[in-house]
């Protein structure tokens, strides 16, 4: 079995083409069900990473493995409320790293607890949350905009150790 060596680094203006086409991958995005007008239209995702990256509240990383920009982690919300995000592309889902990725993420931050939220159909997602720590403390229903519905999605939360 092959190791891929994983990392975490500040996001380049030479991430956001790959970015935008990991998070404008239609599959990608009805599997993550929770997406945003931005994940569809790449001026407004242009403006949303710039408010991204103009925000010092919020610690965004590009993922990179062996070598390769495969996707983005980030810490965002007020103290007591701080939640996780994580894209990965998905022709390297079933790897791990989303996983490593995120175990890489929390490592960076001290705050607990923090939060996460996925489609309650999204196995692969819950599967990482869960390996990290993460625990579901309940359930809730929102509306998907890639699937143009309202669905069930888990609540977790990873409480200091």
């Amino acid at each position: 079995m092959t190791t891929t060596e994983i990392s975490l680094r500040e996001v380049r203006d030479s991430d956001l083409p790959f970015f935008w086409r990991h998070s404008s991958d239609p599959e990608a995005q009805r599997v993550a069900a929770f997406t945003g007008e931005y994940h569809y239209d790449r001026g407004l995702f242009d403006s949303h990473w710039a408010g991204i990256r103009g925000n010092p509240e919020v610690l965004t990383r590009t993922v990179v493995a062996d070598g390769e920009v495969v996707g983005h982690a980030a810490v965002f919300g007020p103290p007591d409320e701080r939640e996780v995000t994580y894209w990965i592309d998905r022709v390297h889902w079933g790897r791990g790293i989303a996983t490593a990725a995120l175990t890489a993420l929390i490592d960076l931050v001290p705050t607990r607890p923090l939060h996460a939220h996925a489609a309650a159909d999204n196995t692969g997602s819950i599967r990482v949350l869960r390996k990290c720590g993460f625990v579901i403390t309940g359930q809730d229903r929102g509306f998907a905009l890639a699937r143009d519905t309202e669905i069930d999605e888990v609540v977790l939360i990873l409480q200091a150790a």
